[in-house]
């Protein structure tokens, strides 16, 4: 018997890919009459996919992968920088036709067993129109977390009611996702009008599929699920997570020597005693900051392991790793911190998290690092860098109570947003010295987030209804 079709279409970048790759895992886990089939879009900001992609097919041969042909021009770097929202989403769109052929010749033709769902990225919200060109139901993957969702929502809600876009001197926003007032300076990517409409444009998109699936858990953030739910103009909302790879992708070579000298490191080390910093793919800093965060982690006097990049290169979204510490870092530096203190470029960030060595995690709050944090009950301290991740590092600050402020604010007049090392040094004496009532609060947080995934817990329900719900579409 032919078994019902889902495709997916994450976004750009390989967290969007590992995320898609992860819900479609854990759909065949819980059912296996599915066949399901990855198209990859070629992502021009930090060269091309097939890498990635192969190394994930070679682990989940279960998923077809079929990466879209590289026939669409990168956005020019001068786009990026004025709205990278917009010049992604831009890039992403012109992919409308690609995607329908790719559908119609490399899925339908292949298997004529009917399609349940084209499953979007957020990012990929015009291939809805793809999906009912060709008659089938589509829903929407939210990579990030229900507040968001909700702002983008709210966003599309103003724009409706022909309201104003946020400027520097309104008050503080009421938005029902949030129970604290939010400051403009943290929604730095809604800062120009470009950006403002790109998501509110989604957001309005959203309303389009047959249901959202939002990697979350409705007890981490009851508000914003509460918020969405009092909604009677959107689709279903279906909050399945925490999604997250707790394998991570096969290594080999000099990448498996590393890890295992990372993760050798962390045996050695006390329990709880070692902050961990990594800033994600596009998290990377120039000379100057990288010296200033060296200096304020010498000064905190804590174990430290730090994921080093250097800030992506003009018109990249990917930053880049070195090997010559000792030209940038300040002069001895290595030698005082070596009984310390480890640098590496690539980490294996879910098996640092899962170590009992692992006390604290500063982080860019990107929401696939946010939620491995909760699982492993690390608390959090704050660098947000861009997109929504300041948003991220407000809710967990302000309304969730799991992390320290390292820093909140963007300021588009100084986009580099230096920060002094005795910033540094506060944030992780703070966590480290006075940390215990957030240790308890991410260690309930952790409880929760694994019970919502086993059978009976939220995020289990949700799942089951999700899979209902295809496998009672009609194509």
């Amino acid at each position: 018997m032919k078994k019902t079709q889902l495709v997916f279409v994450p976004a750009l970048g390989f967290g969007h890919l590992v995320s898609a790759v992860q819900l479609a895992k854990m759909v065949l886990e819980r059912n296996d009459s599915f066949s399901i089939t990855m198209l990859a879009i070629h992502n021009p900001f930090s060269g091309s996919i097939s890498k990635n992609t192969e190394s994930l097919a070679s682990i989940h041969t279960e998923i077809r992968f079929i990466e879209i042909p590289e026939t669409i021009p990168a956005p020019p770097p001068e786009a990026l920088a004025v709205g990278p929202a917009s010049a992604y989403t831009s890039y992403i769109n012109d992919h409308k036709t690609l995607v329908k052929d790719t559908i119609v010749n490399q899925v339908m033709a292949h298997n004529p067993a009917p399609i349940a769902s084209v499953v979007v990225d957020m990012f990929c919200t015009a291939f809805i129109d793809v999906a009912k060109e060709l008659g089938v139901p589509s829903h929407v993957f939210y990579t990030s977390d229900a507040a968001f969702l909700a702002t983008m929502l709210y966003l599309s809600d103003r724009q409706d009611k022909g309201e104003p876009k946020f400027s520097p001197t309104d008050p503080d926003y009421i938005i029902p996702c949030y129970s604290n007032p939010v400051p403009y300076r943290v929604m730095s990517l809604l800062h120009t009008d470009v950006e403002y409409e790109t998501f509110a444009n989604h957001g309005r998109k959203f309303k389009d599929s047959n249901g959202i699936i939002v990697n979350t858990f409705s007890e981490a953030e009851s508000l914003a699920v509460s918020a969405l739910l009092a909604r009677d103009d959107i689709p279903p909302i279906f909050n399945v997570g925490p999604l997250i790879d707790h394998e991570g992708k096969s290594l080999s070579g000099s990448d498996a020597v590393k890890r295992d000298e990372i993760l050798k490191w962390l045996d050695d080390q006390p329990e709880k005693s070692v902050v961990f910093l990594c800033f994600g793919s596009g998290g990377g800093f120039d000379e100057a900051q990288l010296k200033e965060i060296a200096i304020g982690l010498e000064r905190s006097g804590h174990r430290f392991l730090w994921s080093i990049r250097l800030k992506p290169s003009k018109g990249k979204l990917q930053a880049s790793f070195f090997d010559d510490y000792g030209e940038i870092l300040p002069q001895g530096f290595l030698e005082r911190s070596k009984n310390i203190g480890m640098l590496c470029g690539w980490a294996p960030q879910v098996e640092i998290l899962a170590h009992k060595a692992v006390g604290a995690f500063v982080s860019h709050c990107g929401w696939n690092s946010t939620l491995e944090a909760l699982w492993y009950d690390v608390p959090i301290i704050t660098w947000p860098l861009y997109g929504e991740q300041h948003m991220n590092a407000f809710q967990l600050v302000k309304d969730l109570g799991l992390a320290v402020e390292l820093t909140l604010d963007f300021r588009r007049d100084c986009p580099t947003d230096f920060v002094k090392a005795e910033v540094i040094t506060k944030a992780v004496k703070t966590m480290m010295e006075q940390g215990g009532e957030l240790r308890n609060k991410a260690k309930e947080t952790s409880k929760m987030a694994k019970k919502a995934v086993v059978e009976g817990g939220s995020s289990y329900v949700a799942f089951g209804n999700l899979i209902d719900q295809w496998l009672g579409s009609k194509p």
